[in-house]
């Protein structure tokens, strides 16, 4: 079956290789499929031999529109869209949105809400970096590491269906709070978790760290330079494997991150073996801040106490807006014409996601339901400069650079 070229690939693929013997350039699809590609993912290479001499990307085959979707959602609808962009970390995007929604209000969330959201955020980093080391192994054969991280992310799993009522599409954050409060054994189970995640993460970089496959699969292969990481837009562990020291935790505090003490990690190699060294230490650093927010957890609501944002308990003993008053504020909160309605304006608010910054970018018209919705997802822009990252490797490079990149389907093509 005849390939179509694509229009930016030359056209002159009929010259001589560079070798000897006498052979020719050739077109090869590299995806879409699992696992190589993540199902999704289509790389049109022109190689001369193994060696990959121009690389194109496609996307678009998810066809998703979760921002279009969201233009005819009430704010808090909205919420349940964002699970689906990237679910290996589904809270990161459900408490990025409310951020954004609640700076064009001009809502400051309460101490306690603030803690909770930045314990399941590091705790979504947590599950999405230790997933995306033992899926970089596996790729390169080393089945065991990702079984191993497999378990801690069930263990982390547990945790989300015990706060959230659900493992994977969550839903948990509201414009001012939060679903409900932290169940009473919370802070136990966060810190069970804690010793059998940092066991495990010990335990899969004495298997990696000295591994010689690995280490060969991994150490010069897809570099990329601090100024072609700028050029590129990237974001997160990509951009700091690369050393250049940016964390919207560190450079543009949200949620009170500057009260807590980690490192901004970073390493200079640029290469796919520093990717997989940036997200090893931020499990580190990140389970450093789930033990000082653990610790200082504060008491008190986990709501604002604006009834016509938060929609107060009908319970009239529990709350001063009970009865009837709290019958009518359901009411105008749920039904049509009402809700959520941030005054006129435009706001772009980015948070520290796993595969970087992770930005909405929100205009109100006044309504209750957002007149634009744009996300500025990581996973986008890092793969932009793939193409550059491969050119001159091979193609057994491709997978391992690939794997390193960590790309979500549903993030990447919204």
């Amino acid at each position: 079956m005849a390939i179509d070229r694509p229009t930016r690939l030359p056209m002159e693929i009929e010259e001589q290789t560079e070798g000897d013997l006498g052979g020719k350039r050739m077109i090869v699809n590299f995806g879409p499929q699992h696992p190589a590609t993540h199902g999704t993912l289509r790389s049109i290479m022109e190689v001369d031999g193994e060696v990959i001499k121009h690389m194109d990307l496609e996307i678009g085959f998810l066809h998703s529109g979760f921002e279009k979707i969201s233009e005819a959602r009430t704010y808090n609808q909205t919420v349940v869209v964002s699970d689906r962009m990237n679910y290996l970390s589904p809270l990161c995007n459900n408490i990025g949105l409310s951020c954004a929604i609640e700076k064009m209000m001009g809502i400051e969330v309460t101490p306690r809400c603030a803690a909770i959201r930045v314990i399941l955020y590091e705790l979504s980093r947590i599950a999405d970096h230790i997933v995306c080391v033992g899926l970089q192994a596996m790729d390169l054969g080393a089945f065991s590491m990702m079984l191993w991280a497999f378990i801690e992310r069930e263990r982390l799993y547990d945790i989300f269906e015990n706060v959230t009522g659900a493992r994977l599409t969550t839903s948990y954050t509201r414009v001012g709070g939060l679903m409900r409060d932290v169940p009473h054994d919370f802070k136990d189970q966060v810190k069970a978790f804690l010793i059998t995640g940092r066991k495990t993460v010990r335990e899969m970089e004495n298997m990696l760290n000295t591994n010689r496959i690995f280490m060969d699969r991994c150490k010069g292969i897809n570099k990329i330079g601090k100024a072609d990481a700028i050029s590129y837009g990237l974001t997160g562990p990509l951009l700091r494997a690369a050393g250049v020291p940016y964390d919207l935790r560190k450079n543009r505090p949200y949620l009170g991150y500057e009260k807590y003490d980690f490192e901004l990690v970073t390493e200079q190699e640029g290469d796919v073996w520093a990717r997989y060294r940036v997200r090893v230490r931020e499990l580190y650093e990140s389970m450093k801040i789930v033990e000082q927010a653990i610790e200082m957890l504060p008491e008190g609501p986990i709501n604002i106490g604006d009834p016509e944002v938060v929609i107060p308990h009908k319970n009239e003993k529990n709350n001063p807006q009970g009865g009837m008053e709290g019958l009518i504020y359901h009411f105008k909160n749920y039904m049509y014409g009402h809700g959520v309605q941030p005054s006129p304006g435009e706001v772009y608010l980015g948070t520290e996601a796993p595969n970087g910054e992770l930005g909405y970018y929100l205009v109100s018209d006044g309504t209750q339901k957002p007149w634009r919705w744009r996300v500025r997802p990581p996973s986008f822009y890092n793969y932009q400069a793939f193409p550059e990252m491969c050119k001159g490797g091979t193609i057994s490079d491709v997978v391992s650079g690939l794997s390193s990149l960590n790309i979500i389907a549903g993030e990447l093509d919204r």
